[in-house]
């Protein structure tokens, strides 16, 4: 069987856009074409394609999907194999998420008070605010930390709630398109730089072009930012940056 590209987008959900992409860069390149040059999918495609989109969600930079799916020696039964593992550890790790959120609606329902430990057990060992005093100290004489400085002393916890929930929803935004395999330079992943510096502006400080090039840096400089980052998904420091870079480009900067 041999199948067009807007099948094999019907029946993967991958856009023809995205196939087209992967085509252009070598990662999955059709193994036929019609009569007037249209690309033809085979079976075999199909299986690269869905050993592609397994590394993808599991967050794979593409090029780090393409050097494993091109080794000469490796057998697609280890690829399998190493897929099932990564998405075993990840399904254990958001059914750890899962039992908490059901145990603290359970405590609420039930008018039970959990211990801290209890709280924050699924969270592992991350204090967000073990970085204050350093940050102070790296950026307390500049107009940006003071500005913030100023902007947070008003805010109320629905405040903090409010801009978490948008934070989290840029950073959704770019992770989504870095799973898709979009590309950095691309309007989609320009865009959604463009909403991470705004919401910067909003809530924090003002964050011009110039900074916000400076903050991308910091995310693939810094380990601990790129932990951050990386624990969103696979890859994302990086791509983050390079989004940032290309959408303060095509603003002129």
């Amino acid at each position: 069987m041999a199948y067009s590209v807007g099948q094999v987008a019907g029946f993967t959900g991958v856009t023809v856009r995205t196939l087209h992409h992967y085509d252009e860069i070598g990662l999955l390149v059709p193994g036929g074409r019609s009569h007037a040059g249209h690309r033809r999918y085979s079976d075999a495609d199909l299986d690269r394609l869905q050993q592609i989109l397994f590394y993808r969600e599991l967050g794979f930079p593409l090029d780090e999907v393409a050097a494993l799916l091109d080794d000469p020696e490796a057998d697609p039964r280890v690829h399998l194999r190493r897929q099932h593992e990564l998405l075993t550890a990840r399904i254990h790790k958001l059914q750890e998420m899962a039992a908490a959120v059901e145990t603290a609606m359970e405590a609420k329902k039930m008018g039970i008070n959990l211990t801290p430990e209890e709280k924050f057990e699924a969270f592992g060992d991350h204090d967000p605010e073990q970085y204050a005093e350093e940050v102070e100290q790296r950026w307390g004489d500049t107009e940006a930390y003071r500005e913030s400085q100023r902007r947070s002393a008003s805010y109320t916890k629905d405040d903090w709630k409010r801009i978490n929930d948008e934070l989290n929803a840029v950073h959704a935004r770019v992770a989504d398109l870095l799973a898709r395999g979009v590309p950095a330079d691309s309007r989609e992943a320009m865009d959604a730089a463009e909403a991470h510096r705004r919401f910067i502006t909003a809530n924090h400080y003002t964050c011009s072009h110039e900074m916000h090039t400076c903050l991308g840096e910091m995310y693939v400089a810094d380990e601990r930012f790129t932990a951050f980052y990386e624990a969103i998904r696979p890859g994302l420091a990086g791509y983050l940056r390079d989004a940032i870079l290309a959408n303060a480009a095509r603003d002129g900067g």
